[in-house]
């Protein structure tokens, strides 16, 4: 076991921070001992993510005593048990906690049992926090006769209360991934008219912005008790940062926006519960993989960090928009990528080899919709895959060429569901099926479109199964060697907390033949 945390990527004292936690994780027993708190620390909850075959991360973030209050580093303790009444330790530690990374804590631990629960909580003078519950992988050689996943992403504050994170904890999930748009920078409107809930904080520019944007997200009791539930794995989408950010362009000029993007990754590292290893002089490296022995071989992608810019988008335009493809040769060119093309060859050798370990599904997490989807009016999105037909392409063919078992993409961000038959060629929908997606809909946040428009997208688009935009809630997904079943889940009212929960539609994958089937 070992416990590891650093500060944000683009900061001049990364590795001032880094060696200054190395030397601090131990600190004597009177810097936490008989301390009285006045306050609940842990009021934000605990969390847990990327678990391995042997271990995972444990997260949770200190909070201060009020506004405006300063502390110094903080040593917390830890506890990892068999038992939820902590009756058999299985290993405890401490770590130390620095304000200048917001008094989170990422404890990292190896060297566990595969494919076991375990429950884990912190400690902080005499505050216990919630105790949370996490599991190990299955061993890299195993094939588990089963998986149950959860995924979900976009959960506007205003918009709707996190009722559906209560049923996903109900249907007892083994991981959750999380497809990012975690908050939204924006203020609350002045019409609040049909919103669940309000909040009074800025539009988020800096650090202590962002800080507070977290803050209030994980506030949320049942967010709280989602991520207490099971680990889960996390991807960012650009609410994290700004609105339809692409790469080093967003709305200001390049070093402001560098800045703001510098202090909302900061933020997200800070909150979330992530390796080390994803920090880096650069940035924050998100796209990795999890295993799930050989039944499932997770791919998480980053599709903002490395992108070019939208094609034909206008300088200082709030969002990326749309393009006739006629009007704008941007669009084909064959240079631009939504990975980058590092990422691309990531992925390429990921797939490979997937290929060549036989694992029995592999999973493509991204935060957007692959397949194409053709519009009546002949406009073609460019801030989703549609944006990058080249790159699209080149990932399709990536596909084919390593002769995948079976391949399952799951994305988020346009707040519909989607169900589709991934063609071989994306120019050519009717053409021979390569892949299932299910991209879900949102936990909370509104679609911005009417069913009768999206019924009009499918029937111009063969290869959608299903299409839906007026429902919130999030996917399951239940794998065995034999069968993918995709569950979609929807809030009965997205503004009540208390909120009912049905199921929508379920679709089928079998082994081996690629494309969803309605159960």
């Amino acid at each position: 076991m070992h416990v590891r945390s650093h500060p944000a990527p683009d900061r001049r004292d990364f590795l001032r921070h880094a060696t200054a936690v190395a030397s601090m994780a131990a600190l004597p027993r009177w810097a936490w001992a008989g301390v009285t708190l006045r306050h609940d620390p842990f009021g934000l909850g605990v969390a847990s993510g990327d678990p391995t075959s042997d271990g995972m991360v444990l997260w949770t973030r200190l909070l201060p005593e009020g506004p405006g209050a300063a502390s110094g580093p903080l040593t917390v303790r830890w506890e990892l048990a068999d038992d939820a009444a902590f009756r058999k330790i299985v290993r405890r530690g401490t770590a130390t906690a620095l304000p200048e990374l917001g008094h989170s804590v990422h404890v990292e631990l190896a060297g566990l049992a595969p494919d076991r629960w375990y429950h884990y909580r912190f400690l902080h003078g005499d505050a216990v926090s919630p105790t949370g519950r996490t599991r190990t992988a299955p061993a890299a050689d195993r094939m588990p006769e089963r998986m149950r996943l959860a995924f979900a992403s976009c959960q506007n504050w205003e918009h709707g209360h996190y009722a559906a994170w209560h049923h996903l904890v109900q249907d007892e999930p083994d991981l959750v991934l999380f497809l990012g748009d975690y908050i939204y920078e924006y203020t609350s409107p002045a019409h609040t008219r049909g919103l669940a809930r309000v909040q009074t904080l800025r539009h988020a520019t800096t650090l202590s912005d962002f800080r507070d944007r977290y803050t209030l997200y994980k506030s949320d009791p049942l967010l709280q008790a989602a991520h207490a539930a099971c680990p889960w794995g996390v991807v960012w989408d650009d609410h994290e940062v700004q609105n339809d950010y692409a790469g080093t362009t967003g709305r200001a000029d390049t070093h402001d926006f560098l800045a703001l993007r510098s202090a909302a990754w900061q933020a997200f590292y800070e909150h979330m519960p992530l390796r080390a290893v994803s920090l880096g002089a650069q940035g924050l490296t998100l796209h990795r993989r999890l295993a799930w022995g050989q039944l499932a071989h997770i791919h998480l992608l980053d599709m903002r960090q490395h992108r070019d810019v939208q094609a034909c988008r206008r300088p200082e335009a709030r969002s990326a928009g749309a393009v006739q493809p006629e009007d704008c040769a941007t669009l084909a060119d064959p240079s631009r990528s939504l990975l980058g093309m590092a990422q691309e060859r990531w992925l390429d050798n990921g797939l490979a080899q997937d290929a060549r370990q036989q694992a029995r599904w592999s999973v493509l997490a991204q935060t957007t919709l692959l397949s194409p989807r053709a519009y009546p009016s002949g406009l073609r999105a460019t801030d989703t895959w549609d944006g990058y037909p080249a790159a699209r392409q080149r990932l399709l063919h990536s596909m084919a060429g390593h002769a995948l078992r079976n391949t399952v993409l799951l994305g988020g961000d346009i707040h519909q569901n989607y169900v589709c038959r991934v063609p071989a060629d994306a120019r050519q929908p009717d053409a021979t099926t390569l892949a299932s997606e299910f991209c879900g809909t949102s936990i909370s946040s509104r679609a911005g479109t009417t069913q009768d428009k999206v019924d009009a997208i499918v029937r111009h688009n063969p290869h959608v199964l299903l299409a839906r935009c007026e429902e919130r809630g999030y996917g399951l997904a239940d794998i065995t060697p034999e069968r993918w079943t995709t569950t979609l889940r929807a809030v009965q009212d997205p503004l009540r907390a208390d909120s009912g929960a049905y199921t929508l539609a379920r679709f089928v994958v079998e082994d081996r033949h690629p494309g969803p089937e309605r159960a």
